[in-house]
């Protein structure tokens, strides 16, 4: 059995998200939800590298808690939120 890699991939390597539908890299799973690792980080990437070891060693504890035990929001209040983040960055990005 091979052991995994403790470092995170670089940006040649890429997984398919789940939430969004398409390839993306380690470096924007970590800043996806507002700064922090998106709640899914670890059932993405854990194939790829040691990601629950290295991101415990990243984030303080109440970051950490914030992310991965907070209980679980409906999908349909997740989809609206969603959207509403992707209206207002283009609504910037065209100011």
């Amino acid at each position: 059995m091979m052991k995994k890699d403790p470092t995170p991939p670089g940006e040649d390597e890429q997984v398919r998200c789940p939430r969004l539908g398409h390839h993306i890299t380690f470096s924007y799973c970590r800043v996806e939800s507002g700064g922090l690792p998106c709640f899914r980080i670890i059932d993405c990437w854990y194939e790829n590298f040691m990601v629950e070891d290295f991101l415990r060693s990243q984030l303080k504890p109440e970051e950490w808690e914030k992310i991965f035990n907070r209980p679980m929001k409906p999908k349909i209040l997740s989809l609206v939120e969603l959207i509403e983040e992707a209206k207002k960055r283009t609504k910037e990005e065209a100011e």
